[in-house]
């Protein structure tokens, strides 16, 4: 299958929301729902950094963006910036809940979680369960995750507040990835069982040169080391713009079935997108549940599909 971004449809008249939207492929993903039509809410923690991708955004695609200030290390923030959407739009059609940080030095969020699950998934949990609202008939929820999900077995409750002592930075970071994916299986079949008309899917962008593989070492106040990182990642990787390919079809490809997952299709690698398998840990359905009652005991968010009906 060939696919590039021009097979994208008309998306006038849509609205949709992109999490971690200043960079990367939040940015890149933003850049192409508003090239073709749709009206986009850029969510980013830092408001400088949101005005600038803004500006850019705005002299790219011919459109401007909206911008949200969205901190999803801080369940706080996130329900500040949910109330705000439902207050101010009476739907939102594709929600893509792309942002996340990777393997930083032990942190945690400001509820005291493991910055990587803390942001990666408890973030995007709370922050979906609060829009559903919005999430009218035919909406789609995307929740990009990384093939570094397959590095890891299993996940735990003591994962998402695991103390310093014992963290390690890239297993946390799978773990964050498997979470992922669990949340965006398990967000499906109770979509399904509750009869509603929501497409959940996910995406992983194969190896994509982003500021992602850079962050960590900066946290970590290593400048040299984060300089070879982003040497090394243009080097080797796919552009942020092959890398959000994924994302996109997932977002807006009309015949994906509910619960696909979409990667590269060279090895998972690079390439144009395709549905992939996720890992079997990923399909696991008692695992999924699981992690839905932590994360909603956790956020004190309980998403209830029947909302939607």
């Amino acid at each position: 299958m060939t696919w590039r971004t021009a097979d994208i449809p008309d998306l006038t008249g849509r609205l949709a929301l992109v999490t971690g939207a200043t960079s990367g492929l939040g940015y890149e993903t933003a850049l192409e729902l508003l090239r073709h039509g749709a009206d986009v809410l850029v969510a980013a923690r830092n408001p400088e950094k949101a005005a600038q991708a803004a500006e850019t955004l705005t002299q790219k695609a011919g459109r401007a963006p909206t911008v949200l200030e969205l901190d999803l290390a801080d369940l706080a923030s996130v329900q500040r910036a949910a109330e705000e959407v439902v207050k101010s739009y009476d739907k939102l059609d594709l929600l893509i809940n792309n942002a996340g940080v990777m393997a930083p030095p032990y942190r945690q969020t400001l509820d005291g979680f493991e910055l990587q699950l803390g942001t990666n998934h408890l973030g995007h949990f709370a922050l979906t369960g609060r829009l559903l609202p919005l999430l009218v008939k035919g909406s789609r929820v995307v929740t990009v995750s990384s093939f570094m999900h397959r590095t890891v077995r299993g996940l735990g409750e003591d994962d998402l507040r695991r103390p310093a002592g014992s963290y390690r930075k890239w297993e946390s970071y799978g773990k964050s990835k498997l979470a992922n994916l669990l949340f965006m299986l398990e967000l499906d079949r109770r979509a399904r069982a509750a009869g509603v008309d929501l497409l959940s899917v996910g995406a992983h962008p194969g190896y994509a040169s982003t500021h992602l593989q850079a962050a960590g070492p900066e946290l970590a106040g290593r400048a040299l080391q984060a300089q070879l990182w982003a040497a090394a990642t243009r080097v080797v990787a796919q552009s942020a713009a092959a890398g959000a390919w994924p994302s996109l079809y997932a977002a807006t490809y009309p015949d994906l079935r509910p619960g696909s997952f979409v990667g590269p299709s060279f090895f998972e690698y690079r390439g144009t997108p395709k549905v992939v398998l996720p890992s079997r840990a990923a399909q696991d359905p008692e695992l999924a549940e699981r992690l839905w009652a932590w994360s909603v005991e956790a956020t004190g968010v309980d998403p209830v599909l029947t909302v939607l009906k």
